[in-house]
């Protein structure tokens, strides 16, 4: 898990602070600074400020050791917005990317009319009325397969905008400050759950009509989708291989390179 906020996403880049080049160092100077350097490989991709509850990574260690000695020796070198919450052995033919069959993804909206200091870097924010019913609605519209090209920035190396979102739900907190949604769907497009937020919240607001989530897939336009929702309240909640996903418990599901 990491907390976002001073991170420049997860995919390692020169001269920036990622979550892949921390761990990639931090796991090599465990293993000695072999030659070659061990390569680490992410389930996907979250962007700068965007923080994960359950990333899952998997990377070839040259030394037997025990996964509770790997656990707590990769814990007590990383940086305390990090941390590592399990470690096991998989087959060699595991893939923390490819073999993915599903993930969950939350997004956090705090409600009022300034953002909450305390909050800034963990939720995004909606100063407008918003009705939870119309958000509930709307919501309904995006489960099934569907063509997402509205709701996908430019910069995406996707094969395909076609994707499938089992579910999709809101709720708010107790104090009703904050609204909470949540995504699961067999893979997600660059910024899509942040575009998909952004038109919920304009429909939950009476920005937009119900039912325009229909028209934006027919259109195909990712200008008509608008706004893209701030990063810091967007969460990797969990990922999913076959056999540990609810939707698809026991069958070979299709896989989104």
């Amino acid at each position: 898990m990491y907390d976002g906020t001073k991170f420049s996403g997860f995919e390692r880049q020169p001269n920036q602070r990622t979550v892949e080049g921390v761990l990639t160092q931090k796991v090599n100077v465990m293993a000695k600074k072999p030659d070659p350097p061990i390569i680490i490989y992410g389930s996907g991709r979250t962007d700068a400020g965007v923080h994960a509850i359950a990333q899952v990574a998997h990377f070839d260690f040259p030394f037997d050791l025990p996964t509770q000695a790997v656990y707590k020796g990769l814990n007590s070198m990383l940086p305390l917005d990090m941390e590592v919450t399990k470690v096991e052995r998989v087959s060699q033919q595991f893939h923390a990317r490819y073999d993915v069959s599903g993930k969950k993804y939350i997004y956090r909206m705090y409600l009022g009319e300034f953002q909450n200091p305390f909050k800034r870097n963990y939720t995004g924010h909606w100063k407008f009325p918003i009705n939870l019913e119309k958000v509930k609605r709307a919501l309904v519209d995006l489960e099934g397969e569907h063509d997402f090209t509205s709701f996908v920035a430019s910069g995406s190396t996707a094969r395909s905008n076609i994707r499938t979102i089992y579910s999709a739900t809101a709720q708010l907190n107790s104090t009703k400050d904050e609204l909470q949604l949540e995504f699961y769907g067999n893979g997600f497009l660059y910024n899509m759950v942040r575009i998909i937020v952004g038109v919920v919240a304009e429909i939950g607001s009476g920005m937009r009509p119900e039912g325009d989530i229909q028209r934006l897939y027919k259109v195909k336009d990712r200008n008509q989708a608008r706004r893209t929702m701030p990063a810091s309240g967007l969460y990797l909640k969990q990922v999913f291989y076959e056999g540990d996903d609810p939707a698809h418990p026991t069958k070979l599901v299709k896989r989104w390179r």
